[in-house]
């Protein structure tokens, strides 16, 4: 495999709380690179221009992002692989999953609103995976909080040194520009549209008496806060930014195209190349020259002509090359990859190699299951795929009775996806739907009518609480089940769940069966379970 293909590759998220402007500055990223022409818009919805990466029907409707997307393109000399993800915490899971296959992210904060709930959830997994954070303040052509404020936030909250790259001259209707800290030079803010500007006009260094002349006051007031920062703030040290230790801040406006450029140019010079992936047994270095890959995600339907199904697949280590022989560790069932595509969101293109970094879709019917690894025989298994106990219940049931079968297929296509859990109780009955959020339940009816053709009534559930079971004696495993029928279901990888009102009801169950291990957190089917209790 050739090292310098590998290193030329950035693979990162775009994340941030809904409405910061994440998918705006996706849209703005692509145009940058030239991988588009015309941006799309996210709620101008009278052109009939969508964002590229919001490509479900329901996502055009109601302006949002409900399920990543992944688009690829080169700006450079580098490849980017950038995944958009859903801002909206009801569709956190999917996000959760996507950051285990990046390398580094952008969090765009609203800087009117600063770093919001759902921002601190993602900022939490970043953390914990000590993945490496460039941070964009947005939306500063509107009325927004005080810049010294917003960056005391972010390193109160995301817990690392905030480091100013660039500055703000004036917020709101005195917006002028950004000081660029590490080139000393002024960028002047021009207001554009939806397509990209010309060059950005640069005034030099914070001695230049134009910038004084053009912009008085709000020139005078942002120096003395330049020469704060630069006197308070520590070095930039590209290892502690790696560490997850820094954060490189850069403030600018989106939808008028300030401050993207910067973002690209900053995520190539500061953003690693492909890092180790850690399995069950060890980790694995993107430098071996076998391959290896995890699936990350999994979408029904995106070609809803031919009722497919593709794996997103995060290559880990070795060089891909179409047709090559590979195994499914979960299952050992071997697999030809011949149709083998990369993405511009819904958009393909049939891909004949790929390297570590690089995301890549099979299509397949069913073979490849969330959490999945790939290799050339190796038995390894990566981890770190998350799904968690749902929060809400809806009892799931088909208003044509004669399309039962299709509501059985279609829940078992969308609880493989991982868009909502599926359960389906062993004794019987309604199948049980579980979310974290209830826009889920929306998003699933929404999607079985449009892509399957199955009308439901969806009701509430009585069940408020689900634990994953397990134990170390299958015998042991089975009294339980066979005690507790009513309230004992399968989920879609066929994990054994209980389901409860209360947690006093799983207290009592967990005195009564010691034997049994009770699971809020689990991984992809046959992994280990985590987070008891």
């Amino acid at each position: 495999m050739s090292i310098s293909e590998a290193n030329r590759r950035r693979t990162f998220a775009v994340i941030s709380h809904p409405d910061a402007g994440k998918t705006t500055l996706t849209e703005k990223l692509l145009l940058f690179s030239g991988a588009i022409h015309i941006a799309g818009t996210v709620k101008g919805r009278k052109s009939n221009r969508y964002a590229t990466s919001d490509w479900m029907e329901i996502e055009k409707q109601r302006g949002i992002s409900v399920a990543s997307s992944v688009m690829q393109f080169e700006y450079g000399d580098a490849v980017i692989n950038l995944l958009d993800t859903p801002g909206h915490q009801d569709f956190s899971e999917d996000t959760y999953r996507v950051l285990t296959a990046v390398d580094a992210a952008v969090m765009v904060i609203d800087g009117a609103n600063g770093i919001e709930s759902q921002t601190l959830k993602l900022l939490e997994v970043c953390r914990s995976r000590n993945t490496p954070v460039l941070t964009f303040i947005n939306k500063l052509d509107r009325d927004v909080r005080e810049p010294l404020e917003l960056l005391s936030e972010v390193e109160e909250h995301l817990g690392v040194a905030a480091i100013p790259f660039s500055w703000p001259i004036g917020t709101g209707k005195d917006f002028k520009g950004v000081y660029d800290l590490t080139l000393d030079q002024v960028r002047v803010f021009r207001p554009g549209d939806s397509t990209m500007g010309g060059e950005v006009e640069t005034l030099h260094g914070l001695d230049d008496t134009q910038a004084l002349e053009r912009f008085g006051e709000v020139w005078l007031r942002a120096k003395e806060e330049i020469e704060l920062v630069k006197g308070a703030s520590p070095a930039f040290s590209r290892e502690a930014f790696l560490a997850g230790t820094q954060s490189p801040v850069l403030f600018g406006s989106a939808i008028n195209n300030f401050g993207v450029k910067e973002i690209l140019d900053a995520l190539i010079e500061l953003a690693p190349p492909p890092t180790a992936r850690m399995t069950t047994v060890r980790a694995v270095d993107p430098a071996e020259t076998a391959f290896t890959g995890m699936v990350f995600k999994v979408q029904a339907n995106m070609d809803r002509a031919h009722r497919d199904r593709v794996a997103f697949i995060r290559v880990c280590s070795g060089h891909f090359e179409r047709g090559m022989a590979l195994q499914v560790t979960r299952s050992g069932q071997k697999l030809r990859a011949n149709n083998v595509v990369t993405f511009l969101s819904q958009r393909r293109e049939t891909v004949t190699e790929a390297y570590p970094g690089d995301i890549i879709g099979i299509p397949n019917h069913g073979n490849l299951s969330l959490g999945d690894t790939l290799t050339e025989g190796e038995p390894l298994q990566f981890i770190g795929l998350p799904f968690f106990a749902p929060e809400i219940f809806q009892n799931v049931e088909v208003t044509d009775p004669m399309r039962a079968k299709q509501l059985g297929e279609a829940l078992k296509q969308l609880g493989e996806e991982g868009a909502i859990q599926v359960f389906k109780p062993v004794g019987g009955g309604m199948m049980l739907l579980g979310a974290v959020g209830a826009l889920q339940f929306e998003v699933v009816a929404h999607r079985l009518a449009a892509e399957y053709k199955v009308e439901v009534r969806m009701s509430p559930s009585r069940y408020r609480i689900s634990r994953w079971v397990t134990a170390k004696d299958p015998a042991a495993l089975k009294r339980f089940i066979d005690f507790n029928t009513a309230r004992i279901a399968t989920d879609a990888s066929n994990a054994t769940t209980m389901l409860a009102v209360h947690q006093g009801e799983v207290a009592a169950a967990q005195e009564a069966w010691p034997d049994i291990t009770f699971h809020e957190l689990r991984e992809h089917a046959g992994s280990p379970f985590s987070k008891s209790n």
